[in-house]
């Protein structure tokens, strides 16, 4: 076995951890860039109109130690990366933008266990975002990228890619609500209270969703009033319609999970309705019961003295007593269904 076989990096990565890199000029679409003249590029001094792009993959054991050395990147950062918070939001500090963002996976199917999160750190000519599995926001702005879209400031790729979180969310709450669609009209159709249990799964999913994929309103609230000097007022205005538009979302979701609440409450009421007709049903059984148990329990005793043994009537008398005792017992269950 050679040395360039034992060295193969990890798929979608090259040896750095770089998974993407791109160079943008002014009013020009993204250029593919490597690790290496990415590391050259940002050595230069003459590059105040142009910016690049680097996506690395924390899941390389060498990305972590050349971002550090190569790419002078804050220690503040790095702590970011390790600290137990995923919660998303987007933080000014030492004049650059931290972001964590929870985003979904590529085999997302509205399980919670697909969920990752998006390290990002945006300066004035250098956007770094690190993930450790791929994400599908992420994904779609590499393709905008690829398909020549252009971008003027790192800011707006990060603006791009809220918008493009917030693109998916619609997708999952559109999905979901055809789903609760059907599960609705069937409980309707066929009174069946077997899909509680479903809607139990598709409520605690999107309650997560809500909970790590919203951007905590108040480090967005602080970013954008008191936003970092390098950062044009266009690029504000892009993160607050991208803020707003995932505000938005957000309450299409929360909406979406109320309306699965009501739901579950609807099928919880029907199947207590349905359990107490069963119980009222097997309590009518056996009142109606009690007075013909009673009677065979007395003259099945083998002892002396039985009355109405030697009576030639007695067997209709016992149907008359027997009998009008069960209409008793019965309209006294029927009153009592009544007065609760």
């Amino acid at each position: 076995m050679n040395h360039a076989t034992q060295q193969r990096p990890p798929y979608g990565s090259d040896f750095t951890g770089l998974v993407c890199g791109f160079r943008f000029r002014v009013d020009q679409p993204g250029e593919p860039i490597d690790a290496d003249a990415a590391s050259e590029w940002l050595a230069r001094e003459d590059t105040t109109k142009e910016f690049v792009w680097l996506h690395f993959d924390l899941a390389n054991s060498a990305c972590e130690r050349w971002m550090q050395t190569r790419l002078g990147l804050p220690d503040a950062f790095f702590d970011t990366l390790h600290e137990g918070s995923h919660s998303t939001r987007i933080e000014h500090q030492e004049g650059a933008l931290f972001a964590v963002i929870n985003d979904v996976m590529f085999n997302f199917e509205l399980t919670p266990s697909e969920i990752a999160t998006l390290w990002v750190y945006t300066h004035q000519k250098l956007l770094v975002t690190a993930r450790m599995k791929p994400l599908r926001s992420v994904d779609s702005l590499r393709e905008s990228v690829r398909r020549g879209e252009v971008f003027r400031a790192p800011a707006e790729l990060l603006a791009h890619l809220l918008r493009d979180q917030a693109d998916l969310l619609v997708h999952i709450v559109r999905r979901t609500s055809a789903e609760v669609d059907g599960i609705e009209d069937r409980f309707l159709s066929t009174h069946s209270s077997t899909t509680r249990s479903d809607l139990g799964a598709l409520r605690r999913v999107l309650v997560r969703l809500q909970r790590l994929l919203a951007p905590e309103p108040g480090s967005v609230f602080r970013l954008l009033a008191r936003p970092p000097r390098w950062l044009h007022a266009q690029d504000i205005q892009d993160l607050r319609d991208a803020t707003e538009e995932f505000s938005l979302v957000l309450n299409d979701l929360a909406g979406l999970v109320e309306r699965i609440k009501l739901l579950q409450e609807e099928i919880a009421t029907r199947m207590d309705e349905q359990s107490n007709r069963t119980l009222f049903t097997l309590t009518l059984v056996t009142v109606l019961a009690l007075p013909i148990n009673i009677v065979a329990g007395f003259f099945g005793m083998n002892v002396g003295g039985i009355p109405l043994a030697e009576n030639h009537h007695g067997f209709w008398l016992l149907v008359f007593i027997v009998a009008s005792f069960t209409v008793l017992a019965g309209w006294w269950a029927f009153r009592r269904r009544r007065d609760m």
